[in-house]
């Protein structure tokens, strides 16, 4: 097995660097809480490091000037050395974000084949001729921002993380991209993906730092042309004030509190595994987790029993060892989630299975958990908990279930259970949603868009309607006669 540096640097202006300070951040292991790593903690000079090299990368017009098909195998360059590199990134995942090696290997090679689709869409984002008539040709070019920031959240940093900065590359953009400071690892193999790749100095810039300083920095600074942000509602908006300030794009996802709804006629084994999938995956530790599930009153009873079956046949530990539940990310996320656990018993929830830290394990676990007797107006049934805590809630008629559904200030993603088609696209149409899932939960992939509604956010992420996110149109008009007769001058 590889062994795991227990330094990491900072990536900027296609070089590894210490921060300016030489300040470090420590990283632990979730699932021990023992250090495993530092890393260099940049802060606002780095920040100016950073931007200033993507500017001049940006201005130099090395990538804007390559042939998209020459850009697209660029980023097919980067895969290749991703994929090569997937066993180390495996053990980085495992040990600092808690996922199982094979999780982490997953997230590897998923993350090369961001660079892989979006290298093959690079010249197949076009223009359009507007008909103006015989004195004019008129014309569209999709055109980049200039200098994207990109913060990426803990959960997913590494595929989050690759899929941004495909984007930027496949559309000329250049990056500065800010790792979450409790599981930055694996993020630096897209650094070292790109040195080996032969992308131009400054293009891509990676550092790790807080988000009040490096974070803070980064989104204020004046030669920032374009944000991407995947966290908190709070943290988001705090970044769209700085961005109006300057009148800067942002693509905003912005977390969610995902609903499904089970009919009558659904097939109960296949709704209750995808349920369990949709919940405690990652510990709950997903933007799009599946963390209602409404069931028909009939039918609450025998899809309780079978949830918290397979909650309790699951098994708790450390990644690396394959476990079920991995840990949460920290100490005070796994307070926070029994801490609302807590609330929602008080408030006159019942917990079936869990609500608490598992006993007897060092790190940062929380047991399988599923509640019951709710309303739709408890905290637990309407804000995000981030981790692995389903909310049972029950429904009369369907019109009702879609109520409930829609019923918070999210909008990320929806589910449906039924076996009837008409349902399906009932349902679908009515939720308040940008992805809805029908029999599934995380049906699609890589090519589907992902982006939210409502306080889940705005802009698409994944999918061919990405790109759209990383362009502004630039139109040419041009007069081609000298006169008004139509004719050639001359």
């Amino acid at each position: 097995m590889h062994e795991l540096k227990k330094y990491w640097q900072n990536y900027i202006n296609g070089a590894w660097v210490d921060a300016s300070d030489k300040g470090r951040i420590a990283i632990e292991n979730p699932a021990t809480g023992e250090q495993i790593a530092e890393v260099a903690r940049a802060g606002k000079a780095d920040v100016d490091h950073a931007v200033a090299s993507a500017r001049r990368a940006f201005n130099s017009r090395e990538l804007y000037s390559m042939r998209p098909v020459n850009r697209g195998a660029m980023l097919f360059e980067i895969a290749r050395h991703m994929t090569e590199m997937a066993d180390e990134i495996a053990l980085a995942e495992c040990l600092d974000n808690g996922k199982t090696l094979t999780g982490g290997k997953n997230e590897a090679l998923a993350a090369a084949r961001y660079f892989t689709y979006y290298g093959g869409l690079t010249d197949k984002l076009e223009g359009r001729m507007i008909p103006l008539g015989a004195d004019y040709v008129d014309y569209t070019v999709p055109t980049p921002f200039g200098v994207s920031a990109q913060i990426v959240p803990w959960n997913f940093p590494l595929q989050i993380a690759a899929r941004s900065v495909a984007c930027a590359l496949a559309t000329a953009n250049t990056v500065v991209l800010k790792s979450p400071e409790l599981s930055p690892l694996s993020t630096y193999f897209i650094a070292e993906a790109c040195h080996r790749a032969g992308v131009p100095k400054g293009a891509v810039n990676i550092l790790c730092g807080y988000g009040h300083d490096c974070g803070a920095s980064l989104v204020s600074h004046p030669d920032i042309d374009h944000i991407v942000f995947i966290g908190s509602v709070a943290t988001g908006q705090s970044i769209l004030r700085a961005a109006a300030e300057r009148v800067i794009p942002c693509v905003m996802e912005l977390g969610g509190k995902s609903a499904a709804i089970l009919f009558k006629d659904a097939d109960i084994e296949q709704a209750v595994n995808s349920t369990a999938s949709g919940i405690f995956t990652h510990a709950g530790q997903v933007c799009s987790a599946q963390s209602r599930l409404i069931v028909p009153k009939a039918l609450e009873d025998e899809v309780v029993e079978r949830l918290a079956a397979k909650a309790n046949s699951l098994s708790i530990g450390p990644g690396i060892d394959g476990h079920d539940i991995t840990p949460v990310i920290s100490g005070p996320q796994a307070d926070k989630i029994e801490g609302m656990c807590r609330a929602a018993v008080q408030a006159g929830a019942e917990a079936v299975t869990g609500g608490r830290k598992a006993p007897d394990l060092p790190g940062h676990f929380i047991e399988p958990t599923i509640f019951t007797r709710l309303t739709p107006d408890m905290t637990i049934a309407r804000e995000e908990v981030f981790g692995p805590v389903l909310s049972i809630l029950t429904f009369e008629d369907p019109e009702e279930a879609i109520s409930i559904a829609n019923g918070t200030d999210y909008g990320l993603c929806a589910g449906v259970y039924t076996r009837d088609l008409a349902t399906a696209h009932w349902a679908a149409d009515r939720l308040v949603a940008g992805q809805v899932f029908v029999n599934e939960w995380f049906a699609g992939g890589i090519e589907t868009p992902f982006g939210g509604m409502k306080r889940s956010g705005y802009g698409r992420e994944k999918g061919q309607e990405a790109l759209l996110n990383y362009v502004q149109t630039k139109n040419v008009g041009i007069r081609i006669t000298s006169g008004g007769g139509g004719r050639p001058g001359g």
